[in-house]
C-alpha cells in the first residue's frame, strides 16, 4: 500500500507527466492510413503528425515545453520579440493551458522532423533528441536558422536538410515542398537581446521561417506556421493544390499582432482555394487563446454572399482527423466508447437499479 510519507514531487511527475502517457503514441503508431487517404493528429500549438497511406511519418512543429512557470521580476525579458513589438515592459502572462498528448521519447518509425521556424514553442530541444535518438534514419528539415540551433544541439549535420521557398524533398510517398512564410514576429526575433533593430534591413525571412505544402496520395495539407495574413496566400493557391490548411489563429492582445484573427483564417482558406481550413496555436497560450466556434458563426454569415467553397473544422488537441473522410465534419469530438454496453451482464444489486 502506498504511504503518503514516501511521496515526492519527483514521484508525481514521473507518475503524471505527460499527461496522456503513451496512448497517443499507440494510436499513431497502430492506425493503418487507407489508400486514398491521408491522417493527421493535432499535438498542440502547431504541432502536428501526419502519416501517409504509405505509412510515412512526418512530425511538425512538435512542442514539448511550457511557457511562464513563476511571476520573477514582473519584467519581459529584455530584446523579446513581444517588447520590441509594442514597447512593452511588463512580463507577458503566456502560461501553457493545454496537457502534452504526445510523449516525445516514445516516438517510433519518424521518417522526418518538420520545422516551421526559428520560435521556441516550434523548434524543440525535447523533440529534436528523441527523434536522433529513436529514429537514426529520420531527417531534420527546416530553413537556414533552424537547421543551425539543431546542429547546434549536437544533431549531425548529415541529418538535416536545409529548405528555402520551392524547394521540394521527397520522404517515401510523401513530397514536401516549402513556401514562403509571411511571419513577421519571426523578423523582429533576435537571439542578441541588446542589439537594436530600428533602421536596419530585416532578417532574410527565408532563412528563419518557411510555410510547407505535404503532397500526398490522400490531399495535400497547407501548414502556415505562425504565418499572418498576406495577399501572397493566392500565389500559393494559385500554384499548388491544396486540400487542408492550417493557420495559427488567436485572440491578439491589445497592441499585438501575432495570430489571425477570424476574419484572417477564411480569408487564407480563400486565397488557397481549400476544401478545409483548420485553426491552431489558440489552444496553447493564456493570454493568446481564442474561441474557433466564432470562425463557424462568421463563416455561416458570409459563406453564400461569398460563395466560400471551403469548410472549417474546429480540432481538439490530441483529436485525429483523416481526409477526404472527415472533409464534411465541422467538430471534432473524441471516442465517447462504450459501444459495447450490455455486451454481458451488467453487475448491479438488481436489474431496475440503473
Amino acid at each position: 500500500m502506498k504511504n503518503v510519507e514516501n511521496i515526492s514531487k519527483k514521484d508525481w511527475i514521473d507518475q503524471t507527466f505527460p499527461e496522456w502517457g503513451s496512448w497517443l503514441n499507440e494510436e499513431i503508431e497502430r492506425t493503418e492510413v487507407a489508400k486514398g487517404t491521408v491522417s493527421m493528429w493535432w499535438l498542440g500549438c502547431t504541432g502536428i503528425w501526419l502519416k501517409s497511406s504509405g505509412q510515412t511519418n512526418i512530425l511538425c512543429d512538435l512542442w514539448c515545453g511550457t511557457g511562464k512557470q513563476s511571476h520573477g521580476n514582473g519584467k519581459m525579458k529584455k530584446g523579446h520579440q513581444m517588447m520590441r513589438m509594442s514597447g512593452v515592459e511588463n512580463l507577458q502572462p503566456n502560461l501553457r493551458t493545454q496537457p502534452f498528448v504526445l510523449d516525445p521519447f516514445e516516438v517510433k518509425n519518424v521518417d522526418a522532423l518538420v520545422v516551421t521556424h526559428i520560435h521556441s514553442d516550434h523548434l524543440d530541444i525535447y523533440t529534436a533528441s528523441a527523434v536522433h535518438k529513436n529514429c537514426p534514419q529520420a531527417k531534420f528539415i527546416g530553413p537556414k536558422e533552424v537547421v543551425n540551433t539543431w546542429i547546434g544541439w549536437g544533431i549531425p549535420k548529415e541529418k538535416t536538410i536545409v529548405v528555402r521557398p520551392n524547394d521540394r524533398i521527397k520522404v517515401k510517398d510523401v513530397t514536401i515542398v516549402a513556401l514562403e512564410a509571411f511571419d513577421r514576429t519571426a523578423l523582429i526575433t533576435c537571439s542578441n537581446d541588446s542589439e537594436q533593430l530600428k533602421g536596419k534591413m530585416p532578417a532574410d525571412m527565408d532563412e528563419i521561417a518557411v510555410n510547407y505544402l505535404f503532397e500526398t496520395e490522400g490531399g495535400n495539407i497547407y501548414h502556415a506556421g505562425d504565418s499572418h495574413y498576406s495577399n501572397r496566400f493566392a500565389k500559393h493557391g494559385n500554384e499548388h493544390k491544396v486540400d487542408v490548411c492550417l493557420g495559427a489563429y488567436g485572440e491578439n492582445p491589445r497592441g499585438i499582432t501575432d495570430k489571425l484573427t477570424s476574419v484572417d483564417l477564411l480569408r487564407m482558406a480563400e486565397s488557397l482555394n481549400t476544401q478545409v481550413v483548420i485553426p491552431v496555436h489558440h489552444d496553447i497560450w493564456s493570454n493568446f487563446m481564442a474561441d474557433p466556434t466564432e470562425i463557424i458563426m462568421l463563416w455561416n454569415f458570409k459563406k453564400a454572399r461569398l460563395n466560400y467553397q471551403f469548410t472549417p473544422f474546429i480540432w481538439q488537441v490530441g483529436g485525429k482527423f483523416t481526409y477526404p473522410n472527415d472533409k464534411e465534419k465541422m467538430i471534432f469530438n473524441f471516442d465517447r466508447g462504450f459501444k459495447d454496453v450490455f455486451s454481458v451482464d451488467n453487475d448491479t444489486p438488481f436489474p431496475s437499479f440503473l
